[in-house]
């Protein structure tokens, strides 16, 4: 495993075998990530957000809580309207009939 050393501006030359296997030539941009255990230097992605589909599939359902969340909110809602609504329908005014 090559071992790069940093330099005083923060430089750290990637061995040639791996510029080259990943395509890389001077003026390339690359992705350093952290992942809280290492960096890891990588070159970007040409659909991000292709690559980011999927990403959460196992975790929670953001919809599912959306929905929830929302069916509480109207059953709250609905609660407030039984105070403010009368229990009795009332019956409409009658209306004066106009004669001509």
């Amino acid at each position: 495993m090559p071992i790069a050393t940093v330099s005083e501006k923060g430089w750290v030359v990637i061995p040639k075998a791996y510029r080259d296997l990943l395509g890389l030539k001077k003026g390339s941009k690359v992705v350093v990530v952290y992942d809280g255990e290492g960096i890891y230097i990588a070159p970007p992605s040409e659909d991000p957000a292709g690559d980011a589909l999927g990403l959460f599939a196992d975790g929670p359902s953001l919809t599912d809580a959306l929905l929830e969340d929302r069916a509480i909110e109207r059953k709250r809602e609905d609660e407030k309207l039984k105070v403010i609504q009368p229990q009795k329908s009332i019956p409409p005014k009658r209306r004066a009939r106009i004669r001509a």
